[in-house]
């Protein structure tokens, strides 16, 4: 299998609302809508044996029930340096609990821990050469973002391949969370 990580799917009422913010930000290499997802675990380039590790494990997980997502902001990662601009999804202590656990399992089947605090977003683009400005600019004239939720019944295993990012996306398998 290519690279793998988990995460959840944005329905497409909500990748409509988030795909308005594309546009007007020089350096972003915005993110096809039909690829927007909130990552829970990373995994990374593993080989065949390990992705079915990772596939049978994440079958164990104990998270059986709905998760109620709000999104409510823009944001981006790399202060000075951006990187990324997202749309910024609220705290919810079940989502934070599902993404710990993932973390646990996948611990069990080998895999080394995720060196990155888990912050629950959707990425809308990766920024090259963003001027720190220009960033602040584009966040604070969208301002008015429309705060959104959903409810998600469920979280995939993705696939994509080894590139610049932002997809294509496959989702490799899925698991209930209700």
């Amino acid at each position: 299998m290519p690279r793998l990580f988990t995460g959840i799917e944005i329905p497409p009422d909500i990748t409509l609302v988030l795909s308005q913010f594309r546009g007007g930000l020089p350096g972003a290499r915005w993110i096809d809508p039909e690829n927007y997802h909130l990552t829970l675990r990373f995994i990374g380039d593993i080989d065949d044996r390990m992705a079915e590790d990772v596939t049978s494990i994440l079958g164990e997980t104990r998270a059986r029930h709905p998760l109620s997502l709000t999104i409510n902001g823009l944001d981006s990662f790399g202060g000075g340096k951006p990187r990324a601009v997202f749309a910024r999804t609220s705290g919810n202590s079940e989502l934070i609990a599902l993404q710990a656990e993932q973390e646990r399992l996948l611990r069990q089947v080998g895999l080394a821990p995720e060196p990155r605090k888990f912050t629950p977003h959707v990425t809308l683009a990766r920024l090259k050469n963003a001027s720190p400005i220009a960033v602040a600019d584009y966040i604070a004239t969208r301002g008015h973002f429309p705060k959104v939720s959903f409810t998600a019944e469920r979280f995939v295993l993705y696939s994509s391949r080894a590139s610049v990012g932002g997809g294509p996306y496959v989702i490799e398998a899925a698991y209930p969370l209700s």
